[in-house]
């Protein structure tokens, strides 16, 4: 694993992170067992994954706790873990997304109790809400990072224009946005401004809901009740055209002895834009597969046909 810094801030994490919504978010997956959601973590800090990206919609808290527990684990030492998580969605009010400078300070106190631990590496926040002035939000945020309580600040979810509000005070250091090779529209509005900046950027859906990992075929059709026959990506051309850029892929990465998933994710760690690229996983078979990513030593030409490939 590479280490990269965060921001402006002293937090440096490994350039592959784990996502862990499928740790404890059993209010977003079926079928999730805690146990296996704490092997997956296990996995990750056994392979060099150093930063774990959780949020307290994850569960409504579970996922916290259970990194937590893990962390509590004897083989581990937590000053060698980066911990980011995540608020905006207020139980008190029917999870609606709360930016205030009280629910904030709040969401981290909490956080802090069900992660057992006395700071937090990254905190963001989640989802900005139609209510709160964006700086007067993240000046909360600085507050407690200068009582020691969290050591960088991000946002998530935010547009150029509530971003650059969040950030008139220079306090943000990281951004989490969705962006993958099929969802490139950030890399006209807000790629130039993280430069100009110093902001780091972590891309969430990475895989794109498993369409860039290779398991899918055109001949592939999804019914009524499965979610992905409402999605876009899923549907007719669009699904087509994805479908055939992706077994275009194949061969690349069978030149260097990877799967298509390895591949895309060794794409977004050369990608001089991206800080940390946190891929889920719901088994810890998944985690020690992606981790072999970092091994990829992927050309410059390799990285300039793929980027093309998927303009």
């Amino acid at each position: 694993m590479t280490d990269v810094r965060i921001g402006k801030s002293r937090v440096y994490a490994s350039d592959l992170g784990l996502g862990t919504n499928a740790v404890g978010g059993h209010n977003l997956f079926p079928n999730l067992n805690d146990e296996t959601g704490k092997d997956v973590i296990r996995t990750a800090i056994k392979n060099g994954i150093t930063l774990l990206d959780t949020a307290f919609a994850y569960g409504y808290g579970r996922s916290e706790e259970l990194i937590g527990e893990v962390l509590q684990e004897p083989e581990f030492d937590r000053s060698r873990i980066i911990i980011a998580t995540k608020a905006a969605h207020d139980p008190e009010n029917n999870y609606k997304f709360n930016n205030s400078p009280e629910f904030l300070r709040h969401s981290v106190e909490a956080a802090l109790q069900r992660l057992q631990t006395d700071y937090i590496d990254i905190f963001y926040i989640h989802f900005p809400d139609e209510t709160t002035p964006k700086n007067e939000a993240v000046a909360e945020l600085h507050r407690l990072k200068e009582e020691g309580k969290i050591r960088a600040i991000g946002v998530s979810n935010f547009s150029l224009e509530q971003l650059k509000e969040a950030n008139q005070d220079g306090y943000v250091d990281i951004v989490e946005e969705r962006y993958s090779l099929i969802h490139r529209e950030h890399e006209q509005d807000l790629f130039p401004y993280f430069k100009d900046h110093g902001i780091s950027f972590v891309p969430y859906f990475p895989l794109a809901s498993g369409l860039l990992t290779g398991k899918y075929s055109k001949e592939d059709q999804f019914d009524d009740s499965d979610p992905r026959s409402k999605r876009p990506d899923f549907n007719g051309e669009r699904f087509t055209e994805i479908i055939d850029k992706v077994d275009q892929l194949k061969p690349i990465a069978n030149s260097y002895d990877a799967t298509v998933a390895q591949l895309v994710l060794a794409w977004y760690m050369k990608h001089p834009q991206i800080d940390v690229v946190i891929p889920g996983a719901k088994q810890p078979k998944q985690v020690e597969t992606n981790a072999k990513a970092v091994d990829i030593r992927l050309s410059a030409e390799d990285f300039n046909k793929i980027d093309q490939l998927f303009k």
